[in-house]
């Protein structure tokens, strides 16, 4: 698919996101004025060619603003504060998506979902210690850490079947990457318990909304298009 339609197919995807991202910090009737200006600032980057800095800003934004947020709370008070930080959660998600190559959104995805899968079900066998129960009690430690292994197995898969790699550095970022999805899903769900919803959305019956689907990638895959070119550099 050419560069420009898959910007456009991302496009969709930011503004239902968007959509759903200002029902979450009760924009009410200017949640469409708000998709607007989402798609409209990703349609503006994407065109500027200035995906570096947007990375760089994206990641720097998961680091050291969400998690800090995370750990001391996520309020209903803090509703503005999050239609600002929508932005930063999902324009550089969209730019990772059309910047990064096919191949590489798809490793990330796995990547991602592999983890997902593992500690769900590790978690539901295993799981003795909350996560973060105020956020989302289902997870635990236990599933985390087999998240992370599990990751980390897919990972060294990956790296035995389609390229070498400098070991070291490759599974650092996958396990940050790992460890960021996390924070990814418990951002999104926290922004979902202030807003005293269960689901984002109604879009996709039976899975809730776009941002259900996408709340682990909007941390993971901005950091992977962030460090991916270093990496590149130290086969």
């Amino acid at each position: 698919m050419p560069r420009d339609w898959l910007a456009g197919v991302v496009a969709v995807i930011v503004a239902l996101a968007a959509f759903e991202w200002a029902r979450l910090c009760r924009l009410g009737e200017h949640a469409r004025l708000y998709a607007a200006a989402a798609v409209t600032a990703y349609l503006i980057l994407f065109h500027a060619s200035v995906e570096r800095a947007v990375f760089a800003a994206g990641a720097a934004y998961w680091l050291l603003v969400a998690v800090p947020w995370l750990l001391r709370g996520v309020l209903p008070s803090h509703a503005p504060a999050l239609a600002v930080a929508g932005f930063f959660v999902l324009i550089p998600t969209g730019l990772a998506m059309v910047s990064l190559r096919p191949a590489e959104v798809l490793l990330v995805l796995g990547l991602v979902s592999t983890a997902d899968t593992a500690a769900y079900f590790a978690g539901r066998a295993w799981g003795r210690h909350k996560l973060a129960p105020a956020i989302s009690p289902g997870k635990s430690w236990e599933g985390a850490a087999a998240g992370l292994a599990a990751g980390l197995a897919y990972a060294i898969i990956c790296a035995a079947i389609f390229h070498e790699a400098a070991w070291a550095p490759y599974l650092g970022a996958a396990a940050l990457l790992v460890v960021m999805s996390i924070f990814g899903d418990l951002f999104e769900s926290a922004a979902k318990r202030q807003a005293a919803v269960k689901d984002s959305g109604s879009l996709l019956p039976g899975h809730g909304g776009v941002l259900d689907r996408i709340d682990s990638a909007t941390a993971s895959l901005p950091l992977a298009a962030f460090l991916w070119p270093f990496l590149e550099r130290i086969k």
